[in-house]
């Protein structure tokens, strides 16, 4: 695996910081994101296991956005108690240099305060609202993360994300788009669609084991 010491000025030293607190190497995803062009600005798909490390790509492109070219960050969460929990997960780790912000609430408001921070955690229908209200700080997102990005295919929620993701496109030609899913049914062709590089891969920090359970009784196979 790729060592964490091997990304020493290629990311923020902020960033390095935080991550050689925590941890020594990189989890294969995020090693295969790397090459696939991460810093250096491409669109990524990445289609892994659940805990395989798809946070920290998104994490690591954001942030090196943020800190490195004075840009703003998005990351947009299907649910509200998904944003709350990455809200308060990322106020932990770069709140102490990042200006990290919650807009989940009025879908009937531009919310003008967010041009004074850093990153925005949302959901889909409030990021929808914040383009149809023209929001001025819009065009300095440089990074648009999309957890959960197979909920396109979902009836719901599904067309808002389309929707935003295709307006996105359009309005920031130059912002990286990070998708990110532990299951994607068609995942080449989204990446097509989203003009991204495709990463794969099955590593999972515990294996994933399968059985049968009858009778008070649990084989695996």
């Amino acid at each position: 695996m790729m060592k964490l010491h091997e990304l020493k000025g290629k990311v923020p030293e902020q960033l390095y910081a935080v991550l050689d607190s925590e941890i020594k190497e990189l989890r294969p995803a995020q090693e295969k994101a790397i090459a696939a062009g991460l810093l250096d600005g491409e669109n990524v798909l990445v289609c892994t296991p659940t805990s395989s490390g798809k946070t920290l790509i998104a994490e690591l492109a954001a942030v090196s956005a943020i800190l490195g070219r004075n840009r703003k960050a998005v990351y947009i969460v299907p649910l509200k108690a998904l944003a709350n929990e990455k809200y308060n997960d990322f106020k932990a780790r770069y709140g102490s240099f990042l200006k990290i912000a919650l807009s989940i609430g009025d879908l009937d408001s531009a919310d003008p305060y967010l041009a004074e921070y850093d990153l925005i955690i949302t959901v889909s229908e409030k990021l929808d609202s914040l383009i149809r209200h023209y929001a001025p700080w819009i065009s300095m997102v440089g990074v648009i993360v999309v957890d959960e990005i197979h909920l396109l295919n979902e009836p719901e929620r599904g067309p808002t994300l389309e929707i935003i993701i295709t307006m996105l496109k359009k309005l920031l030609k130059n912002a990286q788009i990070i998708g990110l899913s532990a299951t994607i049914g068609n995942p080449q062709e989204l990446a097509d669609w989203l003009g991204a590089k495709l990463v794969v891969d099955d590593w999972r920090p515990v294996k994933l084991m399968k059985g049968i359970y009858s009778e008070g009784e649990l084989e695996f196979y």
